[in-house]
């Protein structure tokens, strides 16, 4: 080979990856614009069902921490919590309860053969 080819294929390579960062770029670029309008759209739609709402920045409250918060308050709400939380449980294991008996008492005419369709 001749050392001018050299510079031909070295020239050759170099315009092919710079074609490639160039078309990879501007895809990525495209895509960027894409995911910016989409972004813009979703926030007018969240600004929408904001003034729906009728909801404001200002009626929000402020984020207080626990820590500052009455001791025995929290305790309170801790205790509710599971308080309610254990009742919804026991409501809902007496329901698969009454489902069971029902379904093992049921009469011989409501139920269905295994190969019946």
């Amino acid at each position: 080979m001749a050392w001018w080819s050299w510079f031909i294929v070295w020239g050759v390579m170099l315009a092919v990856l710079l074609g490639t960062v160039g078309g990879l770029g501007l895809v990525l670029f495209r895509k960027a614009m894409r995911t910016m309008d989409a972004l813009d759209e979703l926030a007018a739609q969240l600004a929408a069902v904001g003034s729906v709402t009728g909801q404001t920045d200002a009626t929000q409250p402020a984020f207080r921490p626990a820590v500052f918060h009455d001791q025995a308050a929290l305790k309170f709400a801790v205790e509710l919590r599971a308080s309610e939380r254990r009742h919804r449980r026991q409501v809902r294991r007496d329901e698969l309860i009454t489902q069971g008996k029902l379904l093992s008492h049921a009469q011989m005419i409501q139920r269905t053969k295994p190969h019946a369709r």
